[in-house]
C-alpha cells in the first residue's frame, strides 16, 4: 500500500489560520440609523448650539446622503445637476418635512465651526443655487458666503447684496402680515431681521473702506448704506451699527459727530449704577431687575475691543477705559485688553491740564496693565508683533519717566529688566497670575476726568 503524502507543518498552520478566520456565515450590512432624518437634523444642530460640532457632523451627513439618495430616486429626467423645482421643496417643508437646502446649510455652518472652509462654501453655495430667494433658507448662506469668499471686493459685496434682498422681502412679508392682523408692534422677529438687514449693510459699508476704498464712488456708498443701516436697525440693537458709523465718520474727519455716534452706541448697552431707588424715582424701562435686557443690549466681546480703539482714537479715553474695566473682568487673560488699557493711561498722563499727581497716578497704572500685557503674550503664543513692540516702546517709556521722577524703587526696576521674555506665573490651569489691584482695573482717569465727556447723552 503506498504511503499518502502529509502536508508539512507550514502549510498546516496556514490551513488552520485560513480555517479560523474565515466568517462562517455572511456578515450582514452595516445598518442604518434608525433616526429620521428630522431627528437627526434636530439633534446635529442642538449640538452645534453645544459647541460639539465634531459629534453633530456625523448625524448631519448622514441625514445630508439620505437626502440627496431621495432626491436622486425622485428627480425629473428633465432636471440636471442640483436643478431642483422650489415649489416642492415648499411643498415638503410646509408638510414639517426635512428639504435639502436645509440640510445643505446645518452641514456648512458645522463644518464652519470645525475649521473645513472649503467643503463649508461648496454646500453654502449649493444651497443658493436650490433656493435663490431664501424661501427656505433665508439669508444666512449668502452673508457666509460673503464673509468665507476667497476673492473679496465685489464678490463679497454681491453675497451681501443677496443676502439684503432676502432680508428686505422678509420683512415686507412680515410687516404686511402684522398690518393684516391689526398689530401695532413688529415683534421680536421683525426687529431681528431689520438688525440683521443693518449688520449686512454695515459689513458692505466696511468692504467698501476697505478692500474697495480706491472706487470712486467708495465714500458715496459708504454713507448710503450707513445711513440705511442707522435707519432701519431698532434702537436697542444698534450698538454695532452706530460703531460703523462712527468709523465712517472718522474717516471723513468728521470727529464730533464719531463722538456722538460713540457715546449713543455705549449709552444703548452699559447703563451708569445710579442712585438707590425709591417709590419716588422712575425706573429705567429698559433695564430688568436680573440685568437681562442689558446683556441682551451689550455687543459682543470683539465688538466692544473695537469700541475702545475707537473711543481712544476721537480721544474718549475715560470712556474706552470703562469699557476695558468690563472687558478685563470678564476676560482677564486678553493681550489686547490689557495692552489698550495700558496704552490708554499713558495717553491720558499725557493729556494736558492734568495735574502731577493725576499724571503719575496713570503712568503706574499704565505700568501695571503693560506688564500683565507682556506676561501674558508669550505664554498665550499670541502672535501681533506690532501690538508686543508698541507695548514695550510704551513700557521703555514709562520706565525713564518713573524713574526720573523717583516714582521707581529697585525692585520695580529689577521687574522691568527683560519684560519682554518673561513667561509669566502660571497657576494649576494654566492661566497665568496677574499682579493687579482692583484699584488698577479701575483706573484713575475715567472717574477724574472733567472734560464732561463721560457723561453719555
Amino acid at each position: 500500500m503506498a504511503r499518502t503524502k502529509t502536508k508539512n507543518h507550514t502549510q498546516q498552520q496556514k490551513d488552520i489560520l485560513r480555517s479560523t478566520s474565515a466568517p462562517l456565515v455572511k456578515s450582514p450590512p452595516p445598518k442604518k440609523s434608525q433616526k429620521s432624518i428630522e431627528n437627526l437634523l434636530t439633534e446635529a444642530a442642538e449640538l452645534l448650539e453645544q459647541a460639539q460640532p465634531e459629534l453633530a457632523l456625523p448625524l448631519a451627513e448622514e441625514a445630508l446622503q439620505r437626502l440627496e439618495a431621495d432626491r436622486r430616486h425622485h428627480q425629473k429626467p428633465s432636471q440636471n445637476g442640483d436643478e431642483t423645482d422650489i415649489e416642492e421643496l415648499l411643498s415638503l417643508a410646509a408638510r414639517g418635512q426635512p428639504t435639502l437646502p436645509t440640510a445643505l446649510v446645518l452641514n456648512a455652518e458645522i463644518r464652519v465651526a470645525l475649521g473645513d472652509v472649503e467643503p463649508a462654501r461648496r454646500n453654502f453655495a449649493r444651497a443658493t443655487q436650490m433656493d435663490r430667494d431664501g424661501a427656505l433658507i433665508s439669508a444666512e448662506p449668502w452673508l457666509w458666503l460673503a464673509q468665507l469668499c476667497e476673492e473679496g471686493g465685489r464678490e463679497s459685496i454681491r453675497c451681501f447684496e443677496q443676502a439684503c434682498e432676502v432680508l428686505r422681502n422678509e420683512i415686507d412679508v412680515i410687516e404686511e402680515a402684522a398690518s393684516g392682523n391689526g398689530e401695532t408692534g413688529a415683534g421680536k422677529v421683525l426687529d431681528e431681521k431689520k438688525a440683521k438687514l443693518a449688520d449686512a449693510l454695515c459689513a458692505m459699508a466696511e468692504v467698501y473702506m476697505t478692500d474697495l476704498s480706491w472706487e470712486a464712488d467708495a465714500e458715496t456708498r459708504c454713507e448710503a448704506l450707513v445711513t440705511e443701516a442707522v435707519a432701519v436697525c431698532p434702537e436697542d440693537m444698534a450698538a454695532g451699527v452706530l460703531q460703523t458709523l462712527a468709523s465712517v465718520r472718522i474717516s471723513q474727519e468728521r470727529i464730533d459727530e464719531a463722538r456722538t455716534a460713540l457715546k449713543r452706541s455705549l449709552d444703548i448697552w452699559h447703563k451708569e449704577p445710579g442712585p438707590a431707588s425709591s417709590e419716588d424715582t422712575p425706573q429705567d424701562p429698559t433695564r430688568s431687575e436680573d440685568g437681562s435686557e442689558e446683556d441682551a443690549r451689550k455687543p459682543d466681546f470683539a465688538t466692544r475691543v473695537s469700541l475702545t480703539r475707537l473711543l481712544m482714537e476721537v480721544e474718549l479715553e475715560p470712556l474706552a477705559l470703562v469699557v476695558l474695566d468690563g472687558l478685563v473682568r470678564e476676560d482677564d487673560q486678553s493681550v489686547e485688553c490689557w495692552y489698550l488699557g495700558g496704552w490708554c493711561h499713558v495717553l491720558i498722563s499725557q493729556k494736558s491740564g492734568i495735574t502731577s499727581e493725576e499724571k503719575s497716578k496713570n503712568q503706574q497704572t499704565a505700568r501695571t496693565w503693560l506688564e500683565n500685557c507682556l506676561r501674558l503674550y508669550p505664554v498665550l503664543s499670541y502672535d501681533d508683533e506690532r501690538l508686543r513692540d508698541h507695548a514695550v516702546e510704551l513700557v521703555g517709556g514709562l520706565k525713564n519717566e518713573l524713574s526720573a521722577e523717583g516714582e521707581m524703587d529697585e525692585d520695580d526696576d529689577d521687574a522691568w529688566e527683560d519684560m519682554d521674555g518673561q513667561d509669566g506665573d502660571e497657576d494649576d490651569d494654566g492661566d497665568v497670575e496677574l499682579e493687579i489691584e482692583d484699584e488698577d482695573v479701575k483706573g484713575h482717569g475715567a472717574a477724574n476726568a472733567g472734560d464732561g465727556d463721560v457723561e453719555m447723552t
